[in-house]
């Protein structure tokens, strides 16, 4: 299957490829008024240079997390990065390449806090997530059954109650954490309590049996591990001091 299929449009020069993103993740795929930035949208960009597409025919589409495999199965778009963490589920609907990053399942408490230093300290505290999180229905249910469960509509709505003590944590993956607490204007109010109550790892999302494409991102992703630009991109998008990315994956074959 040549690059140009499945959320490409053809035209030789100048075509255009269709990519999924998270457009609301500092740190991985943020919409800002003067583009797109982050983690994953560095790794796009990556892998579209590698497949022969400049960043000008790079068309981004917005992945929330329920539509991924959507996009990818009606082919709008080619491939997905969007902090996409692969398991048995997705691998029954969508291939994955990759992967390319692994984190751990974290919490996040202002940065003053001192009394929650393990998962059961969340025991009577107010646990903020997102509605329908599969990490806070992980630490409610097998990890700190007493934990007083907030579910709201985004991680951002999270951190407002965070900072303005209507909770005492956020729950999700360390990489996500990281990405809103660096954000300048929340500098220093946050840390992650570093954790590991999961094992996330990341994969670029695309068609069912597209083993041509699966290859070739694979390629692309061993050379930006080899050639630097992993670790360059990490030091870059998670600078917060209280998160410890881990090392450079080993690309599946």
């Amino acid at each position: 299957m040549s690059a140009c299929d499945l959320g490409s449009e053809p035209g030789g020069k100048g075509e255009k490829i269709s990519i999924g993103i998270k457009f609301d993740q500092p740190g991985l795929g943020l919409k800002e008024s003067d583009g797109y930035s982050g983690f994953d949208v560095d790794v796009a960009l990556y892998i579209a240079k590698k497949l022969g597409y400049s960043e000008d025919e790079v068309v981004w589409k917005e992945a929330p997390s329920a539509q991924r495999e959507n996009l990818i199965e009606s082919g709008d778009v080619r491939f997905v990065v969007a902090s996409y963490s692969i398991n048995e589920k997705r691998l029954k609907e969508v291939d994955f390449a990759g992967p390319y990053f692994l984190t751990h399942q974290d919490l996040l408490v202002r940065g003053d806090e001192v009394s929650i230093t393990k998962v059961e300290d969340l025991n009577s505290r107010k646990l903020c997530s997102v509605t329908g999180s599969t990490s806070a229905r992980n630490v409610k249910e097998k990890l700190a059954p007493q934990a007083d469960l907030q579910q709201l509509g985004g991680y951002s709505a999270c951190l407002t109650a965070l900072e303005n003590k209507k909770v005492d944590a956020i729950t999700t993956d360390a990489a996500i954490l990281a990405g809103y607490a660096s954000q300048q204007q929340h500098w220093g109010k946050f840390k992650l309590v570093g954790l590991s109550l999961s094992d996330e790892n990341y994969g670029i999302g695309l068609r069912k049996g597209d083993t041509e494409l699966k290859g070739q991102i694979n390629k692309a992703l061993g050379e930006m591990v080899s050639d630097g630009t992993w670790r360059k991109l990490v030091r870059k998008h998670f600078n917060l001091s209280s998160y410890k990315s881990e090392p450079p994956p080993r690309i599946q074959d």
